[in-house]
């Protein structure tokens, strides 16, 4: 699934998303989806973080689907819900992981769609590269709480091979294990 936002048109606001709009997402998601198949939906950056408890609300819903049909419905369910729901996975800003795929965490299995956290070193990575504070406070978290080991994370950005930035023209190798390094200091 490439990036796309589907958010509001002019000035309109949605509301933020709390714990209880994206359990209401979820149950959405769940209820609309297509009723051959299972279907699997990540969570990325901000709704990890509300989930998890780190902070309270987030402005939009990442989501990632190896599976676009589980989404078929996103316009209705986003005007149903009154929220911001944004395509987006880390592997769309920064460099692959390796054994991303392995890392993710489940949440739950609603109907025929079961939820999870996007692979945390991933979602890691690209707050790092990205540098907002609210990035950094979700990346400490990502630590703090153990969702990530700091000696781990090293290893595995260390590892990205130096041609995997070329589809990144706004990164560098160096850069980005300057802003890793800084982090785990």
């Amino acid at each position: 699934m490439r990036a796309a936002t589907f958010d509001s048109v002019g000035d309109d606001v949605r509301r933020s998303l709390t714990r209880k709009a994206l359990r209401d997402l979820m149950n959405e998601l769940a209820r609309c989806a297509p009723l051959r198949g299972s279907y699997r939906v990540f969570f990325v950056g901000g709704g990890t973080a509300v989930l998890e408890g780190w902070r309270s609300s987030t402005i939009d819903a990442d989501l990632y689907s190896d599976t676009d049909a589980v989404f078929h419905d996103v316009q209705g369910i986003k005007e149903r819900l009154d929220l911001n729901i944004e395509f987006a996975r880390p592997e769309d800003f920064v460099p692959p992981l390796a054994g991303s795929e392995s890392r993710h965490i489940f949440i739950e299995t609603i109907g025929k769609v079961s939820f999870y956290h996007y692979d945390p070193y991933a979602q890691l990575l690209s707050k790092v590269v990205r540098g907002f504070n609210r990035d950094m406070q979700d990346a400490k978290s990502l630590l703090e709480t153990g969702m990530v080991d700091g000696k781990r994370f090293r290893a595995l950005v260390e590892a990205v091979p130096s041609a995997a930035y070329a589809k990144y023209p706004a990164l560098s190798r160096r850069a980005v294990l300057e802003a890793m390094n800084e982090l785990l200091s």
